[in-house]
């Protein structure tokens, strides 16, 4: 069997198998969680808890590691525990509550992260048993160890910007990446000077609750004429949806070195100075 820590996606049934495992901790994220529980599974509201946090005019920012340590140990995960991770499943931007916390637990060192593929939506919708409560564990310490290259801070973008030699990939809906509309996050219409558009959403098949294997997520890139050498930098407006995008293209795609913005267009459009393409 192949090494569930380089597993980015798991089947249902794959959990369904590993039910009380020990060391396997199911980490539900949904907001809110109805419909039940997968039977073991903690929760943590993924809006709420602290799985990001706002400075500034970013309301999506990674947390301090301390943050992020009290948070996943007090949840009862530890450094020796594999986390399978659960989302609703119903739409791409549902299964950006686990991509983002996925790509979190990777920032803070631990690579025994996974997503269930399709979420809560597909455990039900093959069959498997649901429980009315979520379980609870004891705290338990855990201990970061931060990491740097799967993040573009503001001072990364604005150097990718001037050099024009790092992919850009905006994430958001094609309204959006027009300047015909924006979220109330950000200040101003438009996207990053240079940037390629893929919806988050081709990524993830609603109706058949699976992500997109590697070739398809090549495909969208190559229509898109978004280069994948050098590595992108994935943005949206608060680097949720974006994590989804990254999640294909880092993890599903095998795309070394990709990066996500978390501050997105709510940090970048902040300063009035800076550049915008397609501006409204």
């Amino acid at each position: 069997m192949t090494d569930p820590i380089r597993r980015p996606l798991v089947s249902t049934g794959w959990v369904r198998e590993r039910l009380n495992t020990p060391h396997l901790v199911l980490l539900d994220l949904r907001t809110p969680p109805n419909g039940g529980f997968i039977p073991g599974s903690v929760h943590s509201d993924y809006a709420t808890a602290g799985w990001r946090t706002t400075v500034g005019a970013a309301p999506g920012l990674l947390p301090e590691p301390a943050a992020l340590e009290r948070l996943i140990g007090g949840l009862g995960i530890g450094n020796a525990d594999h986390v399978v991770l659960i989302a609703a499943g119903a739409t791409a931007a549902d299964m950006g509550n686990a991509t983002r916390a996925y790509w979190t637990f990777k920032m803070m060192g631990h690579d025994a992260v996974s997503v269930i593929d399709g979420g809560f939506a597909a455990w039900v919708a093959d069959g498997h048993p649901v429980d009315a409560t979520a379980a609870t564990r004891p705290a338990v310490p855990f201990a970061a160890t931060p990491r740097s290259d799967l993040r573009a801070t503001l001072p990364e973008v604005e150097t990718a910007i001037a050099a024009g030699t790092t992919p850009l990939h905006d994430a958001r809906s094609a309204e959006q990446f027009a300047g015909r509309g924006k979220s109330p996050q950000a200040r101003a219409a438009g996207t990053l000077p240079g940037a390629r558009h893929i919806d988050q959403g081709a990524f993830y098949s609603a109706s058949e609750r699976r992500f997109v294997n590697a070739d398809t997520v090549a495909t969208l890139a190559a229509q898109a004429g978004l280069p994948l050498n050098p590595a992108p930098i994935t943005f949206c407006n608060t680097g949720h949806l974006a994590s989804v995008s990254w999640f294909a293209l880092s993890e599903i795609a095998g795309i070394a070195g990709v990066r996500l913005y978390d501050g997105s267009m709510s940090e970048w459009t902040a300063d009035p100075a800076r550049p915008l393409m397609n501006a409204g």
